[in-house]
């Protein structure tokens, strides 16, 4: 008998995982301005949440790609809570900071490295058990959350000494605004605290690793990208770039999502539009204007006002380079702005590559549900990193990289 039942729920979890891969391709089409895409991949992923006013996009973004991978891995669709991470991350950063005598990045930004270490030492819980809003509002915001950590962490750095006084304030600050941690919770009938909740979702932070391309330092080594977010130093593996946009194609078309991280400041970005090209040269850029002046300008481009009408010829988009994208990081037009999750690949009219993108700025504020869809020119200029499954990188690179 227990092998009959054995052999059913084998045969059951198979018929579940096709479904899923028929469910990757489907003949939907999306008009956005003068484009029409069509859909060739589109993974499974849930629903699209909305940052606000956070700085928290690093987090919004590998939360949902885990959630992705949990629905890969057959084991249903899970809400996890950003901002126990979020929580965690502060404490964490705090004392870095402590550490650095008071040097270190204390804003929100982080990156996905960080999501995976607060996992690994802390554990998860449901968004339903923990969803960081105790202030007296609907939405996240951090504004003063944020001045007060910047206040009170000032204050062991000039005592050079970290008291109990200090830690139990820090907490009453993280209680105030986010809630109280819970030691243990039931879900679904199920009691868990957040370690045992963590093993019990079956993810192995050994599984993701982080990519980039760039050439200060060697192809199949590793190595630090100098960005303010990468406050723990966390080291990248390196690839050339048409390496780096195999390895994502690699990643969708074996059922891997992959979370992306880069710069959404070039005018050729729009999530209102729904869509971002790479329409001018990077260096060409305006370098008066600070990376939020540009951030928030983007939307308004002319470019945006000269492509409304389906019937408008599509704008050519630059062929970049390597030396292209070198050159645009090092001058910092290339630079660390936003993480969102891609979670497929579509095609426009003219049979151009964009990789379907699900952001974290809620459902409202473009026609698309939230999502968008990056060109691959527009990738392979503004990577700053991807973080992909082990499994989803190509055999022949996982060699060089030795994974």
């Amino acid at each position: 008998m227990r092998k009959i039942i054995s052999l059913f729920f084998i045969a059951l979890t198979t018929f579940h995982l096709s479904l899923a891969q028929k469910k990757e391709r489907n003949t939907e089409t999306v008009t956005a301005g003068s484009y029409i895409f069509n859909s060739v991949i589109d993974l499974e992923a849930t629903p699209v949440k909305n940052q606000s006013a956070t700085g928290t996009c690093w987090c919004f973004a590998t939360t949902s790609f885990i959630e992705s991978e949990l629905m890969r891995m057959g084991k249903g669709e899970y809400d996890l809570s950003e901002m126990f991470i979020v929580r965690h991350n502060y404490l964490n950063r705090l004392k870095d900071n402590y550490l650095r005598r008071g040097k270190g990045n204390l804003g929100p930004g982080s990156l996905s490295h960080d999501w995976m270490k607060v996992f690994t030492r802390s554990g998860i819980v449901p968004d339903e058990i923990y969803p960081g809003l105790n202030y007296g509002s609907s939405t996240h915001n951090h504004h003063e959350l944020q001045d007060f950590i910047n206040a009170v962490a000032a204050v062991p750095v000039e005592l050079k000494n970290e008291s109990d006084q200090y830690k139990e304030i820090v907490n009453a600050i993280l209680d105030s605004y986010l809630g109280k941690v819970p030691d243990s919770f039931t879900y679904k009938g199920m009691t868990f605290d957040p370690e045992s909740f963590a093993d019990f979702l079956g993810i192995n932070p050994d599984d993701y690793v982080q990519i980039t391309s760039f050439t200060h330092f060697p192809f199949y080594s590793t190595g630090v990208l100098e960005v303010p977010d990468n406050w723990s130093k966390e080291r990248f593996y390196n690839v050339p770039l048409d390496e780096l946009t195999e390895i994502m194609d690699y990643s969708f078309n074996n059922g891997y999502t992959v979370n992306w991280d880069g710069d959404v400041s070039e005018p050729g970005f729009s999530h209102t539009k729904g869509y971002a090209v790479m329409v001018n040269n990077m260096s060409e850029r305006s370098q008066s204007l600070t990376d939020r002046e540009r951030f928030e300008r983007q939307e308004k481009n002319s470019f945006e006002n000269n492509h409304k009408q389906k019937n408008t010829p599509l704008p050519p988009e630059i062929t970049v380079t390597q030396k292209m994208r070198q050159e645009g990081y090092e001058n910092f037009t290339t630079t660390d702005d936003h993480l969102m999750h891609m979670t497929g690949i579509v095609k426009d009219q003219n049979g151009t590559k964009y990789y379907k993108t699900k952001n974290s700025w809620g459902t409202d504020r473009n026609s698309f549900g939230g999502y968008l869809n990056i060109s691959e020119n527009y990738v392979r200029a503004k990577t700053l990193f991807i973080m992909v499954n082990k499994n989803g990188i190509p055999p022949a690179i996982r060699t060089k990289l030795g994974i």
